[in-house]
């Protein structure tokens, strides 16, 4: 079964959004003006879309692979959150991570990609301890430096 999302276009001459291939899970969305990104700057594009996504599940806006490799372009809040009781424009915050070159961004470019996933809703038990576990509270770093030999 598909799940339908309800989606308003707030500017008709863009794609919607869609999946290069058919097996991706990202669809991707495209900006809705032209602006320049100077090193270092960060801005809120929006993407002319409205969308509704059913209760139980949430819209996740995720970089792309080729921005960020090939121009240093990300996004601040990655991934961005999209609840389901949002009905507003789908906006991303992009940022130029290089350090020299400005980017130019152009209505209709590529800027990200929209995943949507089935979400539980947590019910939290407060208790006195937790399970133990291998890892403990080891966290940032904690599972040590990875080489590849060869």
């Amino acid at each position: 079964m598909t799940l339908k999302i309800k989606l308003k276009r707030l500017d008709p001459s863009l794609p919607l959004p869609r999946c290069a291939h058919q097996t991706d899970a990202g669809c991707d969305l495209y900006s809705r003006i032209d602006i320049t990104l100077r090193p270092g700057e960060r801005t809120l594009i929006p993407t002319g879309i409205e969308i509704a996504i059913p209760v139980g599940y949430a819209g996740f806006i995720q970089p792309r692979s080729g921005l960020a490799l090939k121009h240093g372009i990300s996004m601040v809040n990655s991934p961005g959150l999209i609840d389901s009781g949002y009905r507003g424009e789908v906006s991303v915050i992009l940022i130029n991570q290089d350090a020299k070159k400005a980017f130019r961004v152009r209505r209709g470019d590529k800027i990200c990609q929209l995943v949507i996933q089935k979400v539980e809703k947590p019910q939290f038990q407060v208790v006195d301890s937790l399970d133990e576990t291998e890892r403990g509270k080891g966290g940032f770093g904690s599972s040590g430096q990875e080489r590849l030999t060869g």
